[in-house]
């Protein structure tokens, strides 16, 4: 048998690709199991096909597809539905299955609406798609109902099996990463958080569930051997288990993993020692939901996590030199000026280096959700409008469109306008063995100033400078590539060539083989008409594509 899984695209389109991009790791955990018995498995990204419809069909009618899964979370789940559509115009006997988050809590309703959706696999799914795969591969629908866990149409009627008991020991899944090269990693299922926004509590469950440190570093090791070399630990919750995540960092250093991750985490979850150990092992960002600076919207979010928890957790991360991210959610019940001024308070207190602000939205599976669903009378067929979601403050007459974008432009701005000044209040612990992986953090953050997301934002000043003070603070700490580079290029933009070329000079006595350096400096002295100095550079890299250019116009100018 040929089985698709496909990731499809979403309703709307986005600035930053990446938020869509990324396939859900589930997706990779069933190919997996798949594959481990014997099937014919293939995972197809399609988060941007519709851009190339024709693709669509080219590509079904190709392939032949005798099943195929849709990891449908919300906002893609109009774009499984058209291309289950198109599969089924081709090939009227293929099966359609859908499953993941967004098929889990909409299931009737897709099951209702949607003729060319077969199958519903609920929750966690591996091992209920392999069974449901068995089973349609025998024939064997009469035994549809001894299937824990999904959901389908018989006789006119909707039926939803016995709900499935979750993988007890997540170690016997097998590793993905035996046959699939992807950046998301979790070390975790579920979290010990109720929040009234999130779908995690109905999906995975409030109890937590642990992969061996054994487990999660052998995946590890397995993406590293293939070039993956910078992770995204996508845990609710990374830091549930001190022990096991020091373990972890520890094991990451001893296989000498050289990567870099970032995590997500509570700020009630986190302390010294766990941050002294990820930033060992390479972590250099950790998001924290911190979602208000108001004591009375996290309560009502469900938020259970203290404001001097919250001040904590962001002193201690920044000092380790790791970013901190704080989330954060406006529009919800109660929100008013004051509740904002509230969070811009506390903005300025903990001084975050990236926020992510975002507006109340209402899923399906979350508690928001059912209480919308109690107060409007409203069913799931809401759902047929092809909209991603439902933002709270339409549901609220204390709120107004106009109210909440104000909410938006007040909280960004109180972030751009201080962000110069969280930058330079940055105090990282003097401890020497930390002074490389300081000098590494603060390049980084340069490089957002210079030439990453900050550098294209009008309302934050002194980007430039900003970036130059963060470069030279970073030298004083250790020689860094990203550094000598980052002030290199930020002389030569400003036509300061004779700066430029004493910094990346240095630069290249430290870091000989950085074919990047040496152009950057060769392009210096070319501006100087030196081109002599500047083919003695780029000689040594005269295979390189990018050097050829340069190459060519030297021997011409020579």
């Amino acid at each position: 048998m040929k089985i698709l899984l496909i990731y499809p695209y979403c309703i709307e389109g986005r600035i930053h690709e990446e938020e869509i991009s990324i396939m859900p790791m589930g997706i990779y955990f069933v190919g997996a199991v798949l594959m481990e018995n014997g099937y014919d498995v293939e995972i197809l990204n399609w988060y941007n096909i519709n851009k190339t419809p024709g693709k669509i069909e080219e590509i079904l009618r190709y392939k032949k597809p005798d099943i195929i899964g849709f990891s449908i979370l919300h906002a893609n789940r109009w774009g499984g539905i058209e291309i289950a559509a198109i599969a089924k115009k081709i090939d009227p006997g293929v099966k359609v299955i859908f499953g993941g988050i967004g098929a889990t809590f909409l299931s009737k309703h897709l099951l209702t609406h949607f003729a060319n959706i077969d199958f519903i696999v609920l929750k966690e799914g591996e091992y209920i798609f392999l069974n449901l795969v068995r089973l349609i591969e025998k024939n064997e629908y009469d035994n549809l109902k001894n299937i824990k866990g999904i959901c389908f149409k018989q006789g006119g009627k909707i039926i939803k099996t016995e709900s499935p008991l979750p993988v007890k020991d997540i170690d016997d899944l097998p590793v993905p990463a035996k046959y699939f090269t992807y950046q998301h990693v979790a070390l975790t299922r579920g979290c010990p958080g109720n929040c009234t926004f999130c779908g995690s509590p109905q999906f995975w469950g409030q109890k937590v569930r642990f992969h061996s440190s054994e487990y999660f570093v052998n995946q590890l090791q397995l993406l590293y051997n293939k070039g993956v070399n910078f992770f995204y630990f996508s845990d609710d919750t990374f830091t549930c288990r001190k022990e096991l995540v020091i373990d972890v960092c520890k094991k990451i250093l001893k296989k000498k993993l050289h990567i870099t991750w970032a995590a997500i985490s509570r700020v009630n979850f986190i302390n010294e020692e766990i941050l002294c150990w990820m930033r060992k092992a390479g972590c250099v960002q950790i998001s924290y939901g911190v979602e208000s600076g108001s004591e009375k919207i996290r309560a009502c979010l469900n938020k259970k996590i203290k404001e001097e928890d919250i001040i904590k957790a962001f002193e201690l991360t920044g000092k380790y030199g790791i970013l901190a991210r704080a989330y954060f959610i406006y529009g919800s019940s109660g929100e008013n000026q004051d509740t904002i001024q509230e969070t811009i308070d506390l903005i300025k207190t903990i001084k975050p280096l990236s926020i992510i602000f975002y507006i109340l939205d209402i899923f399906p599976g979350t508690a928001l959700y059912a209480d919308f669903i109690k107060r409007t009378g409203l069913t799931d067929d809401i759902w047929l409008k092809q909209i991603e979601d439902i933002m709270y403050f339409q549901t609220d007459n204390n709120l107004s469109s106009e109210s909440v974008m104000d909410f938006g432009k007040k909280l960004r701005a109180c972030f751009y306008n201080n962000l110069p000044d969280f930058v330079e209040s940055i105090e990282l612990i003097d401890k020497k063995e930390f002074f490389g992986l300081h000098a590494d953090f603060l390049s980084r953050l340069g490089m957002t100033f210079s030439h990453g997301d900050y550098a294209a934002i009008v309302s934050i000043p002194d980007k430039d400078g900003i970036a130059e003070r963060l470069y030279r603070r970073a030298l004083d700490y250790f020689p860094n590539h990203r550094s000598f580079f980052g002030l290199g290029m930020l002389k030569q933009q400003k036509g300061k060539f004779e700066q430029s070329i004493k910094i990346l000079s240095k630069g290249v006595d430290y870091f000989p083989e950085s074919e990047q350096m040496s152009i950057c400096l060769a392009i210096s002295y070319m501006n100087q008409g030196k081109y002599k100095k500047a083919l003695s550079l780029l000689s040594v890299f005269k295979d390189s594509k990018d050097a050829a250019s340069y190459i060519k116009i030297c021997n011409e100018k020579v």
